[in-house]
């Protein structure tokens, strides 16, 4: 929609202006309404001015980076059951699209200003975040008793590459492992030889300078490259 009315605009000055001219108002045009309107239709300039992860619309979405995003919100989650490590903005939009949600969050002020916000399908617990051992005995108390595998698994708080081992021992079959941030925190030595692939979006990512990595760590037959999928269009038309 912006694209044509950017379009309809400029006809006119296509049609009675110069070339070199018109030209040269269609390059500036360009280089500056474009950054615009990606950090606006994204939800880029919200989410800076909020401090949160949210769409232009103010709905929240995942501290992943777009291009990760975009890719994600074209897949279907309905009859999926999700693992976060690191709950947030993220956990409220996987909750809208999940069969199930189950997220641990080390923060305790965060963990209690969230859990009034969730939703009946998301199952929230406190981690101990004294170390990294007590934050992964406990974890794996909880999931044992729990005795289920997830279809997603996101790694995105806690202690990161310490959660890896559980998040490949309570991952489905056709799951997938998404860990955000992944430039660091030692992902890529943590599944090294463990047979996983790896395809990662590097860019931006809501309401942050700098542009990060997140990557998704998959084995053959996993769902969510299902070639089901239509390539999408208009990435951020309704983000």
């Amino acid at each position: 929609m912006t694209q044509r009315i950017i379009q309809k605009c400029f006809a006119p000055l296509k049609a009675t202006l110069p070339k070199p001219i018109s030209s040269l108002i269609r390059r500036v045009v360009t280089a500056f309404v474009t950054p615009y309107l990606h950090a606006y239709q994204s939800g880029f300039i919200h989410s800076s001015l909020k401090m949160k992860a949210v769409t232009s619309k103010g709905n929240a979405i995942p501290w992943y980076t777009y291009s990760s995003i975009d890719f994600l919100r074209f897949r279907s989650f309905e009859d999926k059951s999700v693992l976060e490590f690191g709950a947030g903005q993220s956990t409220l939009w996987w909750s809208s699209r999940a069969k199930s949600v189950t997220s641990f969050e080390g923060d305790k002020e965060w963990f209690e200003m969230l859990k009034p916000t969730i939703a009946p399908n998301v199952d929230l617990h406190l981690a101990d975040m004294t170390d990294a051992e007590r934050c992964v005995h406990g974890v794996r108390s909880i999931l044992n008793k729990k005795s289920a595998k997830y279809d997603v698994i996101i790694v995105d708080g806690l202690f990161r590459s310490e959660l890896v081992p559980i998040a490949v021992e309570f991952l489905a079959a056709s799951g997938v492992i998404i860990c955000d941030n992944s430039e660091g925190y030692n992902f890529q030595s943590a599944f090294l030889n463990l047979g996983f692939e790896r395809v990662d979006f590097f860019g931006p990512a809501p309401g942050v300078v700098l542009p990060h990595c997140t990557s998704i760590f998959f084995r053959s037959g996993a769902f969510l490259f299902s070639p089901k999928y239509p390539i999408p269009v208009l990435a951020h038309n309704a983000i």
